[in-house]
Formats: structure tokens, sequence, C-alpha cells
């Protein structure tokens, strides 16, 4: 007979995707019978966060868009009032909400909103994602919260919702932490990473047809997410991977980082492309690159048959020509490149990074040789850092011929360690919730104030391509007064006639801190 099971997914336009993490849940529990719908915030005028009315402000790295097309526009009722007549009308045995960290504000405004509903009705809350799963005393301490998946939640879901079924108790199920009545809290040990070679049809039924497109370089696309790896090998400070394989390995002694199938890839993309008409593919993993040379060939001729233009991010040290060149011809049409800092000693000591700038700068002259256009990524406000090692970043992006790049702030994100870098100096406390990392930054450190940090970002694109000797006038341009902002605006109307193409990115956010859902316990670019 099954239960009804409502997903509530807290996230503004201009953020994430729709979420993969609950489209695959919701295939498991109809496998199982059960009744699913879904609550998704995306567009409505939350006034929080980023973009949440759709704008792009002074971000001059992106190309306008129109957000009207494909009828993506906001809503204007109340997201808080819509929520409670889905409650009402479904009437939901148990609410799964899936959240990022930066996220978390905005899905306990959306929970305490039908507050009485929850509790008259005695609805258990089950909460996941990288947030649940570095911070779960933080989120099991909200009084909604009657339950926190740590880690992946495939297994974990299932059995929970089997359980509500049957009317028992599922206090012991493993990869939980569950709030009794008197508030003690059980926490049941995690068991071993999923089989990601399952072949699993995602549920896109559950989403509305305007969240299958996204802007990319300024045309909108019907846009596909689509997993190749689930973790990271790498050990980046400032991203939740690291600690992910920490988790698990201790837990388990078993590896968190795994590649799907190739056979099992080519199913979902030719699924998609024949069946949804997916016209973008959006490789999500945190390094694209991160195959042995055999298994890149086999994608490589796998997809010789699939041909549908796609973006992927990846370290510069993973660049080849041979495979760029092999890329491109099969479909690659953009990719991310992730530098993050542009001072060899400190990008190893603090960030964990260790190539050289030459041969990064080496590396990034390949994707335009083969006609792919890529972006930069780059953070500042890190612990430690100082103005003087941010101008480094800005250093190497000017020789760089990126077709995009981009600054943000630090984000530390529960579960980085840099994170614990942050609580150990005292320039946070570890119930701070971090906000998404395209809003400003926590950091206030003497060396390095927010008001710089803030300052530099703003005006990084106009140092990246502006000669130095307009640098001074730059610097003016930082001030957050009237006559900064004037100044601001004057050198960004030169950059726009300068410097602006109709080829420039306007990509999808992503944290760069793995995927933020429900299931997989890790990041985009993060996500948290």
């Amino acid at each position: 007979m099954g239960i009804r099971v409502l997903f509530i997914y807290p996230n503004t336009y201009g953020m994430n995707m729709f979420p993969p993490a609950v489209a695959l849940f919701s295939t498991l529990l109809k496998q199982s019978g059960h009744d699913v719908n879904l609550f998704d915030a995306t567009y409505y005028q939350t006034s929080y966060g980023v973009d949440s009315d759709g704008t792009k402000s002074d971000r001059l790295n992106v190309i306008p868009f129109n957000p009207d097309e494909h009828g993506i526009t906001l809503r204007t009722s109340d997201c808080g009032e819509d929520l409670r007549a889905q409650m009402q009308s479904f009437n939901p045995d148990l609410i799964a909400l899936s959240t990022t960290e930066d996220m978390w504000p905005l899905g306990m405004r959306l929970l305490e909103s039908t507050e009485d509903f929850i509790k008259k009705n005695n609805i258990p809350v089950i909460a996941g994602g990288v947030f649940p799963t570095f911070a779960p005393d933080l989120v099991i301490s909200h009084s909604l919260i009657n339950i926190v998946c740590i880690g992946e939640g495939e297994e974990a879901l299932v059995e929970v919702c089997r359980r509500v079924e049957k009317g028992t108790k599922y206090e012991d199920v493993t990869n939980l932490w569950v709030k009794a009545p008197d508030g003690s809290i059980r926490k049941n040990p995690i068991s071993e990473p999923v089989d990601v070679n399952q072949p699993i049809k995602l549920d896109l039924s559950l989403f509305e047809e305007k969240r299958l497109y996204r802007p990319m370089a300024g045309k909108w696309y019907r846009m596909l997410p689509v997993e190749t790896h689930r973790g990271c090998p790498y050990t980046c400070a400032y991203c939740n991977s690291p600690d992910q394989n920490t988790l698990y390995e201790s837990a388990t002694n078993s590896t968190f980082f795994r590649k799907k199938r190739i056979d099992l890839i080519y199913k979902e993309l030719k699924h998609f492309k024949d069946d949804v008409k997916a016209e973008y593919f959006y490789f999500w993993a945190d390094t694209f690159l991160a195959w042995t040379n055999t298994e890149f060939e086999e994608f490589c001729d796998m997809y010789s048959d699939i041909r549908v233009p796609f973006w992927m991010q990846t370290r510069p040290e993973t660049l080849t020509e041979p495979k760029i060149k092999r890329l491109a011809e099969v479909g690659l049409h953009r990719m991310a490149a992730a530098i993050e800092h542009g001072n060899d000693k400190f990008r190893a000591k603090i960030l964990n990074r260790r190539w050289k700038n030459d041969d990064i700068i080496e590396a990034l002259k390949i994707p335009h040789k083969y006609g792919v256009q890529f972006s930069v990524n780059n953070i500042t406000g890190f612990p430690t850092e100082t103005r003087e090692l941010a101008i480094d970043t800005i250093e190497i992006n000017r020789q760089i011929d990126s077709d995009n790049q981009n600054m943000y702030a630090f984000a530390p994100f529960h579960g980085t360690p840099l994170r614990k870098l942050c609580e150990e100096m005292k320039l946070l406390s570890y119930e701070t919730i971090t906000k998404a990392l395209t809003d400003e930054s926590l950091l206030d450190m003497p060396q390095y104030p927010h008001e710089e940090i803030q300052g530099l970002i703003k005006c990084f694109v106009l140092y990246v391509k502006f000669p130095k000797n307009r640098w001074q006038d730059i610097k003016k341009a930082e001030a957050n007064t009237p006559e900064g902002d004037r100044i601001f605006s004057e050198l960004k109307q030169e950059y726009l006639e300068k410097y602006t193409t109709p080829m420039m990115l306007s990509e999808p956010n992503k944290e760069t801190t793995n995927v933020p859902d429900l299931e997989y316990g890790v990041k985009l670019t993060d996500k948290s």
C-alpha cells in the first residue's frame, strides 16, 4: 500500500539545478510502492540568498539571459502558504528535507511556516545532505527535525519508509540519528557505500518542465545533470570530499570515491537524449577527468554515439592535448578549471593543491587549441590570506586566456578541513551557518578585512582585463561609497563595451564543495 512522502527542496533562483538525488529517491520509493510529492522553492521570491529575484547585478563575468524564456518566471505567491496547501492536500506520512548548508535557514523557514500542521499530524521529518552529514548535532537540535541522515541515504530512506508503512520503530536504521520523544538521540553506525552501478532511472516526473532548462553562454538549453563519479580522489582543504572519504574509511573501512560503469552512463545518456530530449549535459563530477586512460577512452568511444554538447569541470593537472582533442571531437562545449588561488606556496600549504603556476598556465592553453571554451574558478578570503596573496590570483588569471574568470568569497562549509582551521583560529564558531559562496565573506581577519575581500571580489574581472596603469582607478572602485560606486559604474560600462562577447559564460552556479544532495552526502561548485 505504501506511504506518502513529501520532499522539500529549499533552493533559490540561479542556484542549483534540479536535484538528481531527489529524483533518484523518488524512483526507489515508487518502486517500493510509496507515493512521492515535491515542494521545490526555486521559483519563489524568497528574498533569501543570491539571485533570488532573478537578477545578476554586478556580476560582470556573465552574459545576461532572459529568465522569462520557457515560462521561467518567479512566483508571486507566498511559499509558506503554498507549502501548507500542498501538505494539506497531499497529507504526507513522512517529510524529507534535502538541504545544503547555505539553504538550511530557508529550509527551516519553510518547515516553521507549517509547524502547527506538522506537529498536529505528528509527521516525522528527516533531513539529509552534506550539512546534516557533517553537522548532525546542529540539524537534529531543531525542534521539527526527528531524523538526520549521515552519508548516503538510498538504503536508509527506503528502510525508514518501509517501517513507517508497517508501523514499526526505525530508531536502529543505519546512517541515521534518531531523536526520541524525550529528546535523547540514538546515533547509528554508517553502512558501506551503496553500489552506484545499479541501473536506476531518475524520476523526472517529479519536477516542473521548466526545471530542466538552464542558461549556458547566454542561451537556454534543456539540460540534464549526469553522475559519472561519486566523491573525489583529491584532498582539497576547501572541499568536503576529504572528510567524506575519511568518514567512510573510518566507519566502514571502504572507499567513498566510486565511478559508474561506462555502459550504465551510456544507458542514462541515451534515455535523456532520446526520451527526455536533452539538448545539453552537465557532468557534475568534482574532477571529471579522474579516469584511468582506459576508462577515458571507453567514455569517449561511448559518447561518440551521443554527441550532445556537454560541460565538465576538472583540475588543470588532468588536462592533456590528446584528452581535450578527443573530448572536443565527441561534444565537449565548455569546461571549468579550478585554480582557486594564484600563489604556489599558499595554494600548497593552505589549500593542499600542489601544482605549479607555470604548469597551470601551460595546461590552460590547451582548450582553445581545440575550440573548447573554459572558465577559471578562483576564491579569496581564505584563513591566513592577505590582500597581497590575493593579488597573485589576479596575476595568474591575467596570464590565462579564459573565456570567463570568477572570484568568490571562501565559504567555510562544515565538513571541510578549512572550516576546522577557521574554528581553531576563532574566526567563527561551530554554530555559524555558512552562506553561499556567491554571497559575502563570513570572515573578517585583521590582515585581510571583510571590506577588502568584498572590494577585490567586486573588481576582480576589472583587475584581470584592464591594463595595470588603470589599477589605481580600480582600487578606488572597490570602496563601498558613493564615489566608489560611481567609479565602478563607469569602469563597468567600459568593461562591457571592450570585453563582453556573445561567448561569455552564464553557467549554473556550483558550490565548490560537492553536490549538495540527500543521498550523496557530499559537494558545486557545492557545492555544501
